[in-house]
């Protein structure tokens, strides 16, 4: 987290329980219309991400899984013992 700055800012919420995020707030972060955000509660804290970013860290999250279960794979399925069955 070095060389992350941390911001404040407060926000009303409308009847409907809508908040409007702040212009520089959307430029800086790349948020446009029609865009899909993902709201995180953990206990009393609101964490609103971009979907594409819970997307992202997902994927790199299972990468070494993957690539494990790709190497595991060619472990069960490339070896000698099991070229009978190829040519049964």
């Amino acid at each position: 987290m070095s060389g992350e700055t941390s911001e404040l800012r407060t926000v009303t919420v409308s009847e409907k329980g809508q908040v409007a995020i702040p212009v520089d707030i959307r430029k800086r972060l790349n948020i446009r219309k029609g865009q899909t955000l993902v709201l995180q509660v953990s206990e009393d804290k609101l964490l609103i991400v971009k979907s594409d970013d819970v997307s992202r860290d997902i994927k790199d999250g299972f990468r070494h899984l993957l690539a494990l279960s790709e190497s595991s794979g060619r472990e069960l399925w490339e070896n000698e013992e099991d070229a009978i069955w190829d040519n049964a």
